[in-house]
């Protein structure tokens, strides 16, 4: 169990909002996002298309800021950061892993696993060195030579994984990482997942629509309508969910039978 510190809190939203503008036209997208996670907590967000997910997850990886509202992250203020202050720290503190992978094709495994040591300024020797050993804890690491396109999906999602640990950050973000892949080959990514962080306690925010995928967390937080619906355990987060798709599917039974 985490112990509820100021020390231990990784991520803390409160009442974040999100509003885009087009034209003097503002639409907003979260209304008020109110939520905190403690170093080596495995959340999973769900919520359907339009639900404010994605404006959520480009908030917490720090793509994006909020229109109002506050968002701390490992104790600073994103709000306060300038756009090279905010670059850094998003460096420093979060590995991403994205559903598509984004691996270099012409670069090899290894250095693939080593770009963001290089971009951060660490010598290529040293880098790539520290990316055998990421590759290794994944795998992979007989296959540091090969190129992308000569490794399965669920291999380039290890290296994905193996990248976005490299610089050993306090926070993964797992964007549908799972969406590219077949059941077996999401069970075994997950399985990894699951391992970073009951072993080594990553801390892990991953973003799916699948609830199998989320089942593998240990807490759920729902969105509807740029609201959090559901911040608990996943376990029961997902029991609802099935009893509210459930009562769903009976309005629109019924409904089709009045209108027939």
């Amino acid at each position: 169990m985490n112990n509820a510190t100021a020390d231990n809190v990784l991520v803390q939203l409160a009442d974040v909002r999100k509003s885009y503008f087009s034209n003097r036209v503002e639409t907003p997208v979260l209304h008020g996002i109110n939520l905190t996670m403690h170093r080596g907590d495995f959340v999973a967000i769900m919520g359907q298309s339009g639900s404010g997910k994605s404006t959520l997850m480009n908030v917490l990886g720090c793509l994006d800021t909020p229109t109002s509202g506050t968002y701390a992250l490992a104790g600073q203020n994103v709000g306060n950061l300038s756009r090279a202050e905010l670059a850094g720290l998003r460096n420093r503190t979060i590995g991403f892993v994205f559903q598509s992978f984004n691996l270099l094709k012409r670069m090899s495994i290894l250095d693939n696993v080593a770009l963001p040591l290089i971009y951060a300024g660490v010598a290529r020797k040293s880098a790539r060195e520290r990316a055998r050993v990421q590759l290794d804890k994944v795998g992979l690491a007989e296959y540091a030579t090969r190129q992308p396109n000569q490794l399965s999906g669920g291999q380039q999602q290890r290296v994905a994984i193996a990248r976005a640990l490299v610089a050993e950050p306090p926070l993964i973000l797992a964007d549908e990482p799972t969406g590219n892949l077949d059941t077996r080959t999401s069970a075994d990514i997950m399985a990894v997942f699951t391992e970073l962080n009951r072993e080594r306690g990553q801390s892990i925010i991953l973003v799916t629509h699948e609830p199998d995928i989320a089942a593998f967390a240990k807490r759920l937080v729902r969105l509807k309508d740029g609201l959090v619906l559901y911040d608990g355990p996943a376990r029961e987060g997902l029991r609802q969910m099935q009893q509210d798709d459930a009562k769903d599917r009976a309005m629109q039974d019924t409904a089709a039978e009045v209108n027939a």
